[in-house]
């Protein structure tokens, strides 16, 4: 294949942790854009000890390793897009942080994977507040839960930022519009627990917007109900709301997978709210075909297009 061909699959480099089940992390990333047509690269910032029952230990990597990865790679390759998941420390979020800071024309797609964090210890506090200072403003697309939302905007700046309550005693023309579905859904006692216990979901998605963050991808997994409503938001309010079939039992990755697929669209060239749908569209299938290899959780099949068909007579 000669370079610049146009069949040169575009390139996508992700920053994340190594996840031995292969359900989530790096490994989540490669069976993903490898299976949306993209060439994954992938930097190494973080091992997880684990099975697919539950993490044991979260094992940060060198700073100076993450960054020696990173523009060894960037250096030789041109990258379509971004992603950037779990990466354990302080100063990866900062070394990395600089790097993105090369590429600002480069979307960059932020998964993260919060989980892993104990919000209430103070490497806890400190990592948030990193993610929230040095990388929301560079974001193309934050795929967040709503916990997730929350958490991140409690640890953000707030400095020149507007209250709700404040903006309804202005003109009300530069608020925010998120609409009935999302206005009505002020944070439960979780939500609380894990950001600024005076935010309200409207308020979170209002700040968090407000550092530069391009759109917010709402999803829904963790919210009760018959099916999964994921809401995408930008800085004019609900782009789009996409409603799915909830599917029986529990997966590892399904989230990671979701943001895999949506950088992999957009490294393709699609606008994000058709690369949104796209992703969700990869995703639900993954999931249709998930399967459960160990005693744990199952795991999406994101090669579930190249599984021979089950034969219904056999």
């Amino acid at each position: 294949m000669t370079l610049g061909s146009p069949d040169l699959p575009p390139s996508v480099l992700c920053f994340a942790t190594s996840d031995a089940t292969g359900g989530g992390g790096l490994q989540s990333d490669v069976l993903t854009l490898a299976s949306m047509g993209c060439h994954p690269l992938s930097v190494l910032a973080a091992i997880t000890v684990r099975d697919t029952r539950g993490v044991d230990d979260l094992l940060a990597l060198d700073a100076e390793a993450v960054a020696a990865q990173a523009r060894a790679v960037l250096e030789d390759i041109s990258v379509q897009a971004f992603k950037l998941g779990m990466v354990g420390s302080v100063e990866n979020v900062a070394v990395i942080a600089e790097i993105l800071s090369d590429y600002p024309d480069v979307p960059l797609v932020l998964e993260p994977a919060l989980s892993f964090v104990d919000g209430d210890e103070a490497s806890g506090e400190d990592l948030l507040a990193a993610i929230a200072e040095l990388v929301l403003p560079q974001v193309t697309v934050l795929v967040a839960s709503r916990r997730e939302v929350l958490q991140l905007a409690g640890a953000a700046p707030s400095a020149g930022s507007v209250s709700r309550d404040e903006a309804d005693e202005d003109d009300g023309e530069d608020q925010i519009d998120f609409g009935d579905f999302l206005s009505g859904g002020d944070a439960d006692d979780d939500g609380r627990d894990a950001g600024d216990a005076e935010l309200s979901l409207d308020d979170a998605l209002e700040r968090i917007l407000g550092l530069g963050v391009g759109y917010v991808l709402l999803t829904g997994a963790s919210e009760p109900g018959p099916q999964v409503v994921n809401v995408l938001v930008g800085p004019d309010g609900v782009v789009r709301t996409d409603a799915w079939e909830r599917l029986p039992g529990r997966y590892l990755g399904a989230g990671a997978t979701l943001a895999g697929a949506l950088v992999a669209a957009l490294a393709h060239g699609m606008e994000v709210p058709e690369a949104v749908r796209e992703a969700q569209e990869f995703t639900w299938q993954a999931l249709s075909a998930a399967y459960r290899p160990g005693m744990g959780m199952a795991l999406p099949d994101r090669l579930f297009w190249a599984r021979p068909p089950e034969d219904d007579n056999a």
